[in-house]
């Protein structure tokens, strides 16, 4: 069955290279003669229903009738899958897109499990609370990195929106996301972004998430495995469908809920492995040497529960064979047997402790034997535990190359205006071949910078004083994580953007520490700003304050504060709150920060600090002064 005329447009561009990460022209063969579809040994054979829209099969039909019937009873989610499927949506985006702009409907008329639910297998969020038609598209970029031509095509998208709207994200999964996109304007994004090698396809709602990586990967004198290649592998299998080479695999369009991968590639674990539900860090085999993976397994963070991940005592070698059959067996398992009912209870943790960890290992351990292909799990290895200590990626450091230096910059929340996104890319064609990586704190590195022209970087003037961008920023400012907050999410209590950029300012005017400490805010209990990770979080919630006028305390802005997070080999979630009910409004927030600070961070006043100096200059000086009174005797 050929594609439509609709699914000829959106796959055009397609099929990916390997390691490098790129599309390819393809062309856009029929699915295929066979009309079943052969499930894994635990499920049952069903006939494969095809979208005559794209001649691909629907993500449903790679369920068993077991899993079919537990979904037909189960969240409304799961009713909207079976109903119509997600996987052909961008079908529907096309002709919502041509209908709009000939005037013949507008985005109001737009089916409601569509605007809400369904586009999000294309990337589109709807953000009916706060920008009414408007949608956040969000892309897959694996293992965070792009180029200064596609920085300036995101600047370009949004830039029609306007400034308050129109801006560019990067995300805690080292992600791209665009504001403000309209139904009408996204196949000329989705279109653009094919031709530039990037898709938003599947990266949203029930999908397997952006792939994350080092992003230090290949320029890191420790690393222990490059994980480009594995992250684009992995990207493959769950985004490529590998009957016709095209974007979108319905093998992986129906899955119970959102899925997280993280690969770490040194012992930084700048991928923050312990809340992925796969999160696989590097280990040497203890008796061969041969470099592999632990794997951990079950982190996420939701509203009802956080999760740091537990050890599975698995240990795969560090091949792209391995890696990826691993990551299907699970990803099979999970789709086929987690909860399609309570959507709180749909992530792999649950699923997990469900059979219990050693249970859970032998049935992973089973699928990947049915597969047959060679890949063998052994008991995890032990560790290193040598002194280690976490890397920063700001600022000037060596590469192994070379002459060659990566050069890591400031975005403050991540957030990129349409000017700023241009200013970047300059940067990137300038200095460092074009190249931009993504960090999981919303910041970007130029890789592979040659060390001679590092003082002509540093002097750019979207790097000096007035700039948003810091390529040296003080130890508060440079580690600043948050998420979109209530500017653009509905579910935020707080604004969280332009408020964290606010304090943590005015906190690096006040006081001085003597380490990195990261500050993350998140706009609800969600926490897509990852604050129980923190150094400090702080979480929007309910605040009460004296209104003096009547005498009764009334609702105000405000936040819980969370305390004690840790990153790295000894990673560890705050789950807890240090303090709840903090106001929002500076005057109150500051002096609690700054309070926090000293007493758990050993920060100091500023003034008290440059006090002191003072106070050692003029010590020293009568010094020498008596010094020079007593020769002169």
């Amino acid at each position: 069955m050929a594609y439509g005329t609709m699914a000829l447009r959106h796959l055009l561009v397609v099929a990916l290279l390997g390691g490098a990460g790129a599309f390819a022209p393809a062309t856009t063969p029929a699915f295929g003669a066979s009309s079943t579809t052969q499930l894994s040994e635990s499920s049952t054979v069903v006939e494969a229903e095809v979208d005559e829209r794209t001649g691909k099969p629907t993500g449903k039909s790679f369920l068993s009738e077991e899993v079919l019937e537990r979904a037909a009873v189960g969240s409304k989610i799961e009713k909207i899958k079976l109903a119509k499927d997600g996987t052909s949506a961008f079908v529907d985006v096309y002709e919502y897109a041509r209908k709009i702009r000939e005037g013949e409907m507008t985005w109001e008329e737009v089916e409601a499990a569509d605007l809400d639910t369904r586009l999000k297998w294309v990337g589109m969020l709807h953000r009916n609370k706060r920008t009414p038609g408007q949608f956040m598209m969000r892309l897959k970029v694996p293992n965070g990195i792009v180029n200064a031509e596609q920085m300036r095509f995101y600047a370009d998208s949004v830039e029609k929106y306007g400034p308050e709207v129109g801006v560019v994200d990067i995300t805690t999964r080292q992600n791209i996301q665009l504001r403000g996109v309209k139904i009408e304007d996204a196949p000329d994004i989705i279109d653009g972004l094919h031709a530039l090698n990037q898709t938003t396809l599947q990266s949203a709602l029930d999908n397997v998430r952006n792939m994350v990586g080092s992003p230090l990967a290949g320029i890191d004198d420790q690393e222990m495995v490059d994980t480009r290649e594995l992250c684009n592998a992995i990207n493959d299998l769950v985004s490529l469908d590998p009957e016709t080479g095209t974007r979108g695999n319905p093998m992986w369009g129906n899955m119970p809920r959102k899925f997280n991968i993280a690969i770490s590639g040194s012992r930084d674990d700048f991928a923050h492995t312990h809340i992925n539900d796969i999160g696989l860090q590097p280990c040497p085999h203890a008796e061969t040497g041969e470099m592999g993976f632990n794997l951990v397994l079950g982190g996420y963070m939701s509203i009802k529960r956080v999760a740091e991940s537990v050890e599975s005592d698995m240990w795969i070698p560090a091949d792209r064979n391995s890696v990826v059959t691993l990551c299907e067996a699970i990803l099979r398992i999970f789709r086929d047997e987690s909860e399609r009912k309570d959507r709180q209870k749909a992530r792999l943790m649950w699923l997990v402790e469900k059979y219990g960890v050693e249970e859970f290992k032998k049935e992973v351990i089973k699928e990947i034997e049915s597969y047959d292909r060679g890949v063998k799990v052994e008991d995890a290895q032990p560790a290193p535990t040598d002194a280690f200590e976490r890397r920063d990626l700001l600022g000037v450091h060596d590469q192994p190359q070379k002459g060659k230096v990566r050069v890591g910059v400031l975005i403050p929340a991540g957030r990129l205006s349409p000017r700023e996104c241009r200013e970047l890319a300059d940067l990137a064609d300038e200095y460092s071949d074009g190249e931009i990586r993504l960090t999981v704190e919303q910041n970007a590195i130029l890789p592979n910078v040659d060390k001679k022209r590092v003082d002509d970087l540093l002097k750019e003037s979207v790097l000096g004083a007035g700039s948003r961008f810091q390529a040296n920023p003080g130890m508060i400012e440079g580690n600043l994580v948050s998420c979109t907050g209530a500017q653009f999410c509905g579910l935020a209590l707080i604004e969280t953007k332009a408020n964290a950029e606010s304090i943590v300012k005015k906190l690096e005017e006040k006081v001085t520490v003597d380490r990195p400490i990261r500050i993350h805010w998140t706009g609800c209990p969600n926490s897509c700003g990852q604050v129980q990770c923190a150094d400090i979080g702080i979480m929007g919630a309910p605040a009460r304050k004296l209104d003096p006028e009547t005498g009764k305390k009334k609702a105000i802005p405000g936040c819980n504060i969370f305390v004690g997070g840790r990153i790295g080999e000894d990673a560890h979630l705050a789950l807890e709150p240090y303090k709840k009910g903090v106001p929002l409004a500076e005057e109150e927030l500051l002096p609690e920060l700054i309070e926090i600070l000293k007493s758990e961070f050993g920060a100091v006043d500023k003034v008290a600090k440059k006090a002191k100096k003072a106070g050692k200059v003029r010590r020293v000086a009568r010094k020498i002064k008596s010094a020079i009174k007593g020769k002169s005797d």
